[in-house]
């Protein structure tokens, strides 16, 4: 197969755009595989809805007051509908059991977004990794590498075949995707898998934490940049001692005196200048905000090192400051 790329992703858009809500109605509610449903969205008035590209995500608002990030895994040339898939989790906090117990066809939500912190990228080669529901924000870059005729590779691996969503649409690529249920040839072999990786590659991961704390492993040689990852929950990190921090807000006009024991996204709220939240974990990026002074100190699991380098934006949900004092754009 001759070499391709695929074409260079759109411009990130503004937090400001991303955090607007959407009115949407569910349009169709479908079984994938064991313990997961597929959701399609679309606007009550028939209108499009927004651009987004692989990657992509939206915070789903639900009538319980739960919110919750979910990949969408449709086609981005499609914006009628946005297609999500949801695995029931019985010990979650209660999206995806509301999802799969209570959504009906018919019934109005709200979303937010999309919102991309997992950018696909052009490139030379692609390795894909996934692990359960992971396949999800993979779904689409395997389409989009796909029809641009770049060389590329998938390994999704799940508990067992009935369990692990959209192998039905991956069948018709054949010998470039490799299945692990694991119920049947265990764990995918990862180190073996990316010793044979080309140091230009971009390799894309998403799963649960043991399968991406893998994958960092079995990647260390890599150059930094090669590996790609989304996580639903934070990684694991060693306590901080968090200090008093200033904070003012250019757009306002005002200083917050954020305590060690709050976060900024909370203090700011007590201050009565709320910025959009969701996760409070560092992973979903609804809180983005610029930084127009000072050094941030970046706890979330969103940026790449080289954005944390440049220190112009932080998530205010876990992100403090290296220095006594930060200028936001709030």
């Amino acid at each position: 197969m001759a070499t391709s790329t695929v074409p260079a992703a759109a411009e990130p858009q503004a937090p400001e755009t991303e955090r607007q809500e959407t009115p949407v109605m569910v349009r169709q509610l479908r079984w994938e595989a064991t313990g997961v449903v597929s959701v399609l969205l679309a606007r009550p008035d028939g209108g499009q809805l927004p651009a987004w590209q692989p990657g992509a995500h939206v915070d789903l608002l639900l009538p319980n007051g739960i919110v919750r990030q979910y990949s969408l895994c449709g086609s981005p040339d499609d914006l009628s509908g946005y297609r999500l898939a949801v695995r029931r989790q019985p010990a979650s906090r209660g999206g995806s059991e509301y999802v799969h117990s209570f959504l009906r066809p018919g019934q109005p939500l709200r979303i937010r977004g999309p919102r991309n912190h997992f950018r696909f990228e052009p490139a030379d080669s692609y390795l894909f990794i996934a692990g359960g529901i992971g396949i999800t924000p993979i779904l689409p870059m395997v389409r989009q590498a796909a029809a641009a005729g770049a060389r590329w590779s998938l390994v999704y691996g799940g508990r067992s075949a009935s369990a692990m969503a959209f192998r039905t649409e991956l069948a018709p690529h054949r010998d470039a995707v490799r299945l692990y249920p694991g119920d049947e040839s265990g764990r995918i072999p990862l180190t073996a898998l990316l010793e044979r990786t080309r140091p230009d590659s971009a390799v894309y991961a998403c799963g649960p934490e043991p399968l991406l704390d893998a994958v960092t492993d079995a990647a260390a040689h890599l150059p930094q940049g090669t590996v790609r990852m989304e996580r639903f929950r934070p990684r694991t990190r060693e306590s901080t001692c968090n200090t008093d921090v200033q904070v003012v807000c250019a757009r306002s006009g005002r200083t917050v005196d954020v305590p060690a024991e709050r976060s900024v996204l909370d203090a700011l709220a007590d201050a009565g200048l709320p910025v959009a939240g969701s996760c409070r974990e560092g992973v979903c990026g609804t809180c983005e905000t610029r930084v127009l002074e000072g050094v941030p100190d970046h706890r979330d699991d969103i940026l790449s090192e080289d954005d944390r380098e440049k220190g112009d934006r932080m998530y205010l949900c876990v992100s403090r400051a290296r220095t006594p004092r930060l200028v936001l754009d709030v």
